[in-house]
């Protein structure tokens, strides 16, 4: 499970400390790749098999589908930890997230989004009106 936000910096050759307890889901196996917001995504291997399956599954005679596909898959690196637990972000994505050497590591339950730290607050600061403006009415069975 991935939760928590954690704040860390890119060393001089861009690589990148994956907190403790993020590692152990990412032993198996894991994909970073472009996120939807402007944020890189790290996709367990597992995880990243369902999207690509959903991904795959879309039409790609639809325009929405086509660039879903190109903005994941074309950015798509196969991760792997180093000694110290730490990845290595390319350079086309970090010029993708506008990330230099400040990172935000944000917990969603079965991935992690990777932001620069402006962009995380201009985010969480948009929720709200994401959420009045959805015309959706969310429901939890507690």
């Amino acid at each position: 499970m991935f939760w928590g936000e954690y704040t860390h910096q890119l060393d001089s050759k861009s690589r990148l400390i994956i907190p403790a307890r993020y590692r152990a889901d990412l032993t198996t196996g894991a994909i970073l790749t472009r996120g939807l917001d402007h944020n890189l995504v790290i996709y367990p291997a597992e995880t990243w098999r369902a999207v690509t399956q959903q991904l795959n599954g879309m039409p790609i005679t639809q325009p929405t589908s086509r660039a879903l596909r190109r903005l994941l898959f074309s950015g798509a690196v196969q991760l792997e930890l180093d000694k110290q637990g730490r990845i290595l972000l390319p350079p086309h994505l970090r010029s993708y997230a506008d990330i230099q050497t400040e990172v935000l590591l944000v917990g969603m339950e079965t991935f992690v989004e990777l932001w620069h730290p402006a962009h995380w607050q201009a985010a969480l600061a948009g929720i709200a009106d994401i959420l009045a403006d959805s015309g959706h009415v969310l429901h939890l069975n507690l």
